[in-house]
């Protein structure tokens, strides 16, 4: 099996993680308490869902993430919105002090202190897998100064890196999804929709880029320059979806 773990960091990335897992239950038939009535066989594990989902003996599927935010008011929404049975609650980690949007706030003082307790909990998910093959992390830079600073970071420690630009994603809600005035919600349904498209190939039966070492071969041309563009067509509005020709 060759399993994948996703990490959700600040409130940005665990809104959008919070719209993936919908969408990869909705995708796969999971029902918000984790149950799949479609999958009669419990503890198959050999589906290719398995590579996001782990089973456990009562047959319930529990996704392989980590959500991580400095202050607990995000979080506290997953602990109580529709997908609360879904996670394990070891797997929902808040501090008590937001960042604040700075960069050293998280990544040097306030971060510092929760690290420990995030890699042990990363730990933990990595020894119930047999073949990991990497890590998915959704997060974001905010501040210009940020994306200036984590540069490095993504530059060093990453392997491919998918950027979205917000401002593009509200034109998109307003120009072809005729949404007035787009919340986050609607942005991260959007991005949740390419998170799914990318990683549909590791969550489904198919032939192309199967493995996260297959899209570093497939899309990055050299090691530093691994920040491919993300296209993605049709959008179509939900109202004009059933008249065009697609």
């Amino acid at each position: 099996m060759r399993e994948c773990i996703s990490i959700h960091v600040g409130q940005a990335g665990v809104q959008i993680g919070n719209a993936c897992w919908e969408l990869y239950c909705l995708e796969h038939g999971i029902q918000p308490d984790g149950q799949m009535p479609s999958d009669k066989t419990i503890g198959g594990g050999d589906d290719s869902f398995n590579t996001f989902f782990s089973e456990t003996g009562a047959g319930k599927h529990v996704p392989r993430a980590v959500f991580v935010d400095l202050e607990p008011t995000v979080i506290d929404e997953v602990r109580t919105g529709t997908y609360r049975q879904l996670f394990h609650p070891e797997q929902l980690i808040t501090g008590k002090e937001d960042a604040a949007n700075n960069y050293a706030r998280g990544h040097y003082t306030i971060g510092k202190e929760i690290i420990d307790l995030v890699l042990d909990r990363i730990r933990k998910l990595a020894d119930q897998c047999t073949g990991l093959q990497g890590f998915l992390v959704s997060t974001a830079v905010v501040e210009p100064y940020n994306s200036i600073l984590t540069t490095h970071t993504t530059l060093e420690h990453s392997d491919c890196a998918f950027m979205v630009d917000n401002e593009a994603i509200y034109d998109i809600c307003r120009r072809n999804l005729d949404i007035e005035r787009p919340t986050y919600t609607n942005l991260n349904r959007l991005i949740s929709q390419i998170v799914s498209s990318i990683t549909a190939s590791l969550r489904f039966d198919g032939a192309l880029n199967v493995d996260l070492t297959e899209f570093q071969t497939n899309l990055v041309p050299y090691p530093r320059i691994h920040f491919p563009l993300a296209t993605y067509a049709p959008v179509i509005s939900a109202e004009k979806a059933y008249h065009e020709q697609l």
